[in-house]
């Protein structure tokens, strides 16, 4: 398994492909949720606030692979599952192309050659979504197991985009967490707080 950037999500068809940059590689996000795993991720103390200095620059692809590999004994797995449902689902799609008497037989053809031109590229993202939804899941765990009441970061994209995934998750526990995500200045900066309800 290899982390790597690939870029937006493709849609596929037998004109060609295109990518919709709303959808962005959930690899562009793994630095800041290693970052915050790296952070949040010690021993505490009662009624004591930590503080961590987040590294703005990207963490080149060797340390993050040694980061995830630290915090997931079963990345490798994970991985795995992820590429074997990509290539299920192209398989799926391209048996359907094959069936569809809607499009002629080049269109067919093109639609297949595209499906299969894009299999690495969409194996990627997958497994870069599915690796960053268990660091995500990690850290959820953390907030979770040593009742952290809140994250403060900087307000870029970056970070509200991770909370908003924190977030997601601890929704969507068996036993659901509440949270909220406040956006407020001080000292002349913007800063994001993922505050934690208590349990």
């Amino acid at each position: 398994m290899r982390l790597k950037y690939v870029g937006p999500k493709v849609n596929i068809s037998r004109y060609g492909m295109d990518f919709d940059n709303n959808k962005e590689d959930k690899f562009v996000y793994l630095n800041i949720a290693l970052q915050l795993l790296k952070a949040l991720d010690h021993k505490y103390i009662s009624d004591k606030v930590h503080i961590f200095d987040t590294d703005s620059t990207h963490l080149d692809p060797q340390e993050v692979d040694r980061m995830v590999r630290h915090y997931l004994d079963d990345i490798d797995s994970i991985a795995s599952e992820a590429e074997e449902d990509v290539q299920h689902y192209l398989g799926y799609e391209i048996k359907r192309a094959k069936k569809n008497r809607s499009l002629n037989d080049d269109e067919r053809h093109a639609l297949i050659n595209n499906l299969n031109m894009m299999r690495s590229y969409m194996v990627q993202r997958a497994i870069n979504k599915t690796v960053y939804y268990a660091v995500i899941n990690r850290l959820a765990d953390i907030l979770k197991g040593d009742h952290i009441d809140y994250v403060i970061a900087p307000m870029f994209q970056k970070f509200a985009h991770v909370f908003h995934s924190i977030q997601g998750v601890l929704q969507k526990r068996k036993e659901p967490i509440d949270s909220n995500i406040e956006i407020y200045e001080e000292d002349g900066r913007l800063l994001t707080k993922l505050d934690i309800h208590k349990r």
